[in-house]
């Protein structure tokens, strides 16, 4: 909400008070506002003028010379460019020495040869923006009205000498999107009167009935429709004042009726709408739901399709307007409008916020109708807008107002005591004090023995309960003078627990690895739901989602990483290394809420590093991954309880992925993309590795133990052995561990061949086996029979033969 600060003066006195010392007022009782703008913007030096005569310049298609009465003497030339200079007019000049907005100085020049002594001035140029100027000036300059003086100051007549608040309002305080509403907040926050526009009817001797009849189908949607007739109207400009407080407010002028309609909306909140009488076509107002499929074109000159969802405005038969939100073209006042039916309703919110959603309409008028507005404003507004349009555009208000109001409002009482209120805030407010607040509030209450009974008034929607009062107090006895006080209790310092201090080196063991974190979301489509998962479930679907994209809860971490991926390389960002930790859902039955699993997440590809001074680069591959995965194991102690093992999955390069197993179960899996879907995702070779993080945190790991350096010397042997080619290294390594005993402390592998050097369906695997004793130096017969064992058992479990 823009809030004209001179504006505001109209309604409470604001004598000694600055703008920006207002803002800090406002802030402090609850109201954000977000910015102070000062509308000069560092101009100075405008002044009217009269141009007295327009000639075209000799030397130049499109520029006139024009002699201009600045009320300083003899009248000066001014070159000037707009297309619209007239003899007569009264524009904005800029003097010889003026400032312009970005500090563009004023001074004397030849333009084509012809001498120019000032700069008339279009409204762009003063520093208002081209979609708040009327669209008769927004090519040319401004023209101002005839009985301005010459000589008078240009930004005054203009409001530039205005100062405007940006208040940042939340939801619940719709009653400040008006300037009445904005006075009463800011007359409790000085402790001021209100002053209301005072509202004079002059009326004929006919009646409103004679012109039209109120009829409404769709009571539940608009309980409250008023509507007033003025006839012999003459379409024109507003007046300047009028114009400037649209513009301020950014509502660009259109006339002398619609501007009203506009500045009523942002005098009193309540949204109006003016139609030319003679266009509706009928005698006859009717409030209905829109028919399956009937259509409207609204003033924006689109042509729409409407529902029963709709609310719309007819003349009986055809929509004239769609309640709330905008006008129809088929009764948009225009320049040889004369008579003009005004319309003031109370629509509920939920009607006008499906409209305006589903045509992708919000204007004004649908704010404040979506938050709510003051239903006791309705008719008010209504009387004021007739009475402007007779003082402005010259009409006839005809007598009496055609309306049907089934609205049923209860008032809204709340009970509470000043004991409860100094108890919630700590303080010791007297009930003096409340009593005033109250007062400033012009919240009628009556007190008795320190119990308060409130009548909440009908501007004050959001309050409605006994926390809503002690808010108010709150915020006008003055946050800052409420009392700072420690919690009473006994408590300890919060600490992370054991599973999110694990977490949170998991996190950090990944980034120093090089791999950033991503948060994405937990909506995803259908398609996608599954992907990768190492449970599946029913696809849990939202009732109402946003769009088919985040319709379904998932189940995965990787599909999400996988567009993460895409996004950096259309961006060409080749190298991308990203992990997540985060929950998925698998549903547990119909009314259940589903189970969250926590999970660990990565995806990798392009370059993993690279020197290039000495030409080296190394691409992401299955290895680099499961380094990293080797690396966290260690790091969380359960290096010796983690398995890979060769498998098969969905989207999964079948030669390059492993689950990972924990005790014998699997936990997880990592690997490569399969080629073609990586080819499907326009991706390049990606490695994924997805983990159940739950039971990676919360296994249980023995202490760690420490050992001395060993003193005395290993043995090592290698041994290559020959088996069939489905023979899996890990479970040849698991059997020699198995067969070596306490004397074998470590085994790996160093060499696997496949070539014409071997019997067709054989691979050869080389391992080397360290071995030693803590207590002694070992012999070679004490090594070789357990080498031996190990030899024995590889060759009955697997078939094996030493290579020679």
């Amino acid at each position: 909400m823009l809030v004209s600060y001179k504006w505001l003066q109209e309604y409470v006195d604001l004598t000694g008070i600055t703008a920006k010392e207002l803002a800090e007022k406002i802030t402090k009782s609850g109201i954000e506002v977000e910015n102070v703008e000062i509308l000069n913007k560092g101009v100075k030096g405008v002044v009217i003028g009269h141009v007295l005569e327009r000639e075209q310049h000799p030397n130049a298609d499109k520029l006139s010379k024009c002699l201009v009465d600045i009320g300083e003497g003899e009248p000066v030339q001014i070159i000037c460019g707009a297309p619209n200079v007239a003899k007569g007019q009264k524009v904005a000049v800029a003097k010889v020495g003026a400032v312009l907005p970005g500090n563009f100085k004023i001074k004397k020049a030849k333009l084509r040869g012809e001498e120019s002594n000032g700069m008339i001035c279009s409204l762009q140029e003063l520093g208002i923006e081209s979609k708040f100027v009327a669209k008769e000036y927004a090519d040319g300059i401004f023209v101002f009205p005839s009985d301005v003086p010459v000589g008078a100051d240009a930004l005054a007549l203009l409001n530039l000498d205005d100062e405007v608040l940006e208040l940042g309002l939340t939801p619940n305080r719709a009653d400040c999107l008006s300037m009445i509403g904005v006075a009463y907040e800011v007359a409790a926050i000085l402790g001021r009167e209100v002053k209301l526009p005072s509202v004079e009817l002059e009326e004929t001797n006919e009646s409103v009935h004679d012109y039209i009849s109120v009829k409404v189908e769709a009571t539940e949607d608009n309980p409250l429709y008023a509507a007033r007739i003025v006839k012999n109207v003459k379409i024109g400009p507003s007046p300047l004042w009028m114009q400037t407080r649209l513009m301020a407010a950014g509502i660009r002028p259109h006339n002398n009726v619609v501007d009203i309609t506009n500045y009523i909306l942002l005098e009193y909140g309540q949204p109006l709408h003016a139609f030319d009488y003679d266009r509706l076509g009928s005698k006859e107002i009717l409030v209905r739901r829109a028919k399956a499929g009937e259509k409207i074109v609204t003033l924006d000159d689109v042509e729409r399709t409407l529902t029963e969802n709709h609310l719309v405005i007819t003349n009986g038969t055809e929509p004239v307007a769609l309640a709330g939100v905008m006008g129809g073209a088929n009764s948009e006042v225009q320049n040889d409008t004369t008579t003009v039916l005004i319309e003031s309703a109370y629509f509920t919110s939920a009607t006008i916020r499906k409209a305006s959603k589903d045509h992708g309409l919000r204007s004004e008028a649908s704010t404040r109708f979506e938050k709510g507005i003051d239903p006791a404003r309705t008719k008010e507004a209504l009387d004021r807008a007739a009475a402007l349009m007779a003082e402005y555009a010259g009409g006839e208000i005809v007598s009496g107002v055609a309306e049907v109001n089934t609205l049923k409002q209860e008032e809204i009482v709340v009970t509470i005591t000043i004991d409860r209120i100094n108890s919630v805030l700590g303080t010791a407010i007297t009930k003096e004090e409340v009593a005033n607040i109250l007062t400033n509030l012009q919240f009628a209450f009556t007190e008795d023995n320190g119990t308060f009974t409130i009548t909440v008034p009908s501007r004050r929607r959001d309050i409605s309960i006994p926390e809503d009062i002690i808010e108010e107090v709150a915020r006008l006895y003055g946050y800052d003078n409420l009392p700072t006080t420690l919690p009473v209790a006994e408590s300890q310092p919060g600490k992370l627990t054991p599973y999110q201090a694990k977490r949170r080196k998991v996190r950090r063991y990944l980034e120093d690895a090089g791999l950033f974190q991503a948060i994405t979301y937990s909506l995803t489509s259908e398609e996608k739901a599954t992907q990768f998962a190492l449970e599946t479930a029913e696809p849990i679907r939202l009732a109402m989602p946003m769009s088919e994209e985040r319709s379904v809860l998932r189940q995965s971490l990787i599909p999400h990483l996988l567009e993460v991926v895409s996004y950096n390389r259309a961006r060409q960002i080749e190298n991308v290394a990203v992990y997540e930790t985060g929950a998925v859902y698998l549903a547990k039955g119909n009314d259940e809420l589903p189970e969250e699993k926590e999970r660990l997440a990565g995806a990798i590809t392009g370059v993993w590093h690279a020197h290039l001074w000495q030409g080296e680069k190394k691409a992401v591959d299955f290895y680099v991954v499961k380094g990293i995965l080797d690396g966290l194991f260690h790091m969380l102690g359960l290096e010796n309880r983690i398995e890979y093992k060769q498998a098969k999955r969905e989207h999964m390069h079948p030669g390059r992925t492993a689950e990972v197993l924990l005790d014998g179960r699997v936990i997880g899996f990592v690997g490569q993309l399969h080629p073609s879907f990586q080819k499907e995702n326009d991706l390049k070779e990606t490695y994924v590795f997805e983990l159940a993080l739950t039971d990676l945190l919360n296994a249980e790991v023995e202490e760690i133990r420490y050992s001395t350096i060993p003193r005395f010397p290993s043995m090592t042997r290698d041994i290559a052995l020959v088996v069939d080619k489905d023979v899996i290294a890990g479970d040849i390594q698991k059997t020699i561990i198995e067969a070596g005993g306490e004397l074998l402390k470590e085994v790996s592998i160093f060499d696997v061949y496949e070539g014409d050097r071997l019997p067709e369906g054989k691979k050869s695997i080389a391992f080397s086996l360290r071995y030693f004793d803590p207590e002694r130096t070992l012999t070679d017969e004490e090594v070789t029979a357990v080498h031996e064992k190990v030899i024995q058992a590889v060759e009955q479990q697997f078939g094996a033969t030493l290579r020679g």
